[in-house]
């Protein structure tokens, strides 16, 4: 592996973020039970049967999404718009140049697209809307 590509490779791992996002969790996955054993029978005998719990609501449950900081101010951008915004506005709202401005947010659009957290809708034509989830 060449020493250029390393650097970049680290560089990119370091500036990840960790941000909470509201994601549902299989909660069956918490619960490990042991088999019983001789000797875990012969103490207990009279042991209750053990109730299954409840899953927890999907809104409970939180897991952790690495973000970069422009993936993070991109999703903050699109969370205050609730009708929709395209790719441009958003750019244009970040502070960027009006001609670079949709291809500047694209990128950051794919991936909160692709972990679940903004969801992108085709219009007529090449027109698009990002709204949050």
């Amino acid at each position: 592996m060449r020493i250029s590509h390393k650097r970049k490779v680290q560089l990119k791992l370091q500036k990840r973020v960790m941000a909470t996002v509201a994601v549902a969790k299989p909660a069956a996955a918490k619960a490990v039970k042991k088999a019983p054993t001789a000797e875990t029978v012969k103490a207990a005998p009279a042991a209750k049967p053990v109730e299954k719990q409840q899953p927890a609501p999907a809104a409970a449950v939180a897991t952790q999404v690495s973000l970069t900081p422009k993936q993070q101010a991109v999703l903050d951008i699109v969370v205050t718009h609730a009708e929709g915004i395209n790719p441009k506005g958003i750019g244009l709202q970040a502070g960027q140049e009006e001609a670079k401005a949709a291809s500047w947010a694209t990128g950051a659009l794919k991936k909160l697209a692709e972990e679940g957290l903004v969801e992108r809708i085709q219009l007529a034509g090449n027109k698009v809307l990002y709204k949050a989830v």
